[in-house]
């Protein structure tokens, strides 16, 4: 399959020797759950369950509020130690509503919990809204509701599905590890998802440094001619879905826009695999593959981790820090968050931890721009970053917004090269956060000022009414 050339990018060491050979495991159920309502992008869950209520192994905890939103399971059988707001309980660092599940070391599968002897049989509506009930969400870090992707089919003209196995950000092997060892699984929900979309052009798309994960995904999908397996340049941001989609068609996505807008939809192999679950066996998502990687972190591992479980007991399992993490983050290095804290709890888009050390990191104190114009021919999306990031420090971040900094994806391949060591991300992230805030402001006041027009509108109504009334006695009056 012929690629195209992508603008811009980068080459970082891609470290995933670190975990690569290590196959996946499945961690033990830690003494407590922290379970977010907000995991997903999208209205957060509404709770179902109260303090001390018993719940069975993927039984409903949380339902979904409004068409962007997922519902949530419980990952184990136990009992609801408490619902509300907790320190820490988000990798965000902030503080979101969690229900606190204390596992009984049952087990036990809630009853009625079956799958489908034929998913094919079934309509796209149906297999929609069986993967909206299971709670799945994009596991590759964004967690859009996938249900609501897979309802794309009734807006758009689609002719393809992509299955971003690229994995691009350094690190991470979670990906890599699940093709590898649950191949058949993946290429199933990859059918599935298929036939929920109608399209009948299936890429599966993967980095040529994960070998063994190209082998077996072909060997699992030769079977349908329907599918291709292609292999891509290890060029980082590779794994962006629109970078990705202009990588193997030539099509760019519009500004702004979705790439079903050009007739593809993307999804990530952890997503496909879940979608199998959830149709051929009704298994929610109650757990995730996470890698647990970094030169801090003793055993590097690519662990099977119920949803809740606090990231400490993910280090503890990775043999614990053999020093104190300069950095530790959720996700890979180049796009990943910075922790808060290490109690707070694995949700569905945590892909990997962290554990960096100084030498990782290589921490550097800022400089002056020198106006070099590196990040200028590294950014994927053709942007200026070095004039953004002065617009934004002078206090004008609306000028930023028409140099383009809403089409930043943030992959951080601009902070990468800065020979300055500019926190160039950051800088559009504090951008884009202060815009929405103030547009949050501006439609809370234009909220406020339709009220008071309504009210204001009402009172005159009451007031015409009352004057008509009194008119009307008056005329009866005198005409008695």
């Amino acid at each position: 399959m012929r690629l195209f050339r992508l603008r811009g990018g980068v080459h970082p060491h891609d470290r995933k020797s670190l975990s690569a050979e290590r196959p996946i495991e499945s961690l033990p159920l830690p003494p407590l759950l922290h379970i977010p309502l907000q995991q997903h992008i999208g209205a957060a869950a509404n709770p179902i369950v109260e303090r001390r209520q018993k719940v069975a192994k993927g039984e409903l905890i949380a339902r979904a509020q409004g068409p962007v939103s997922a519902p949530i399971h419980a990952p184990t059988s136990g009992r609801i130690a408490g619902i509300g707001f907790y320190p820490a309980n988000h990798p965000s660092g902030l503080s979101v509503r969690t229900i606190s599940l204390q596992p009984d070391g049952e087990d036990r599968w809630v009853e009625g919990m079956e799958g489908v002897a034929d998913p094919f049989a079934l309509d796209a509506a149906d297999i929609a809204k069986r993967v909206a009930a299971a709670g799945i969400v994009g596991l590759g870090g964004a967690t859009f509701p996938a249900a609501v992707k897979l309802n794309l089919r009734n807006r758009y003209q689609l002719h393809t599905l992509v299955i971003n196995g690229a994995e691009c950000e350094p690190y991470l092997t979670c990906d890599d590890r699940l093709m590898r060892e649950e191949a058949a699984a993946i290429v199933d929900g990859v059918r599935i998802m298929a036939h929920a979309l109608g399209v009948e052009q299936l890429i599966i798309a993967i980095e040529n440094n994960k070998p063994q994960a190209q082998q077996a995904m072909l060997t699992a999908a030769r079977e349908d001619a329907r599918i291709q397996v292609v292999g891509l340049p290890m060029h980082y941001p590779m794994g962006s879905e629109k970078h990705l989609v202009q990588a193997l068609t030539g099509q760019e996505t519009p500004a702004r826009g979705l790439t079903a807008d050009i007739g593809i939809v993307v999804h990530n192999p952890a997503t496909a695999f879940a979608v199998h679950q959830a149709l051929r066996s009704g298994r929610p998502l109650i757990d995730r593959v996470v890698t647990i990687t970094g030169g801090a972190i003793n055993e590097p591992r690519n662990l099977r981790v119920p949803i809740g479980t606090r990231i400490e007991t993910l280090l503890e399992a990775g043999g614990g820090l053999r020093e104190p993490p300069a950095r530790l983050l959720s996700g890979g290095p180049m796009m990943g968050q910075v922790i808060p804290s290490s109690r707070a709890p694995v949700i569905k888009g945590t892909n990997g931890i962290l554990a960096l050390t100084a030498e990782e990191t290589q921490q550097q104190p800022a400089s002056a721009c020198i106006r070099c114009g590196q990040c200028v021919e590294v950014c994927p999306c053709g942007l200026v970053p070095l004039e953004m990031a002065a617009l934004i420090r002078a206090g004008n971040p609306k000028a930023a917004v028409d140099r383009g900094l809403l089409d930043c994806i943030a992959c951080g391949c601009c902070a990468y090269t800065c020979p300055a060591h500019l926190p160039l991300v950051q800088f559009f992230a504090h951008a884009k956060g202060a815009m929405a805030e103030r547009d949050r402001i501006k439609q809370k006041q234009t909220e406020t000022k339709r009220l008071i027009e309504q009210r204001s509108a009402r009172l005159e109504a009451i007031k015409q009414a009352k004057r008509a009334a009194m008119a009307a006695r008056k005329k009866a009056a005198s005409s008695a």
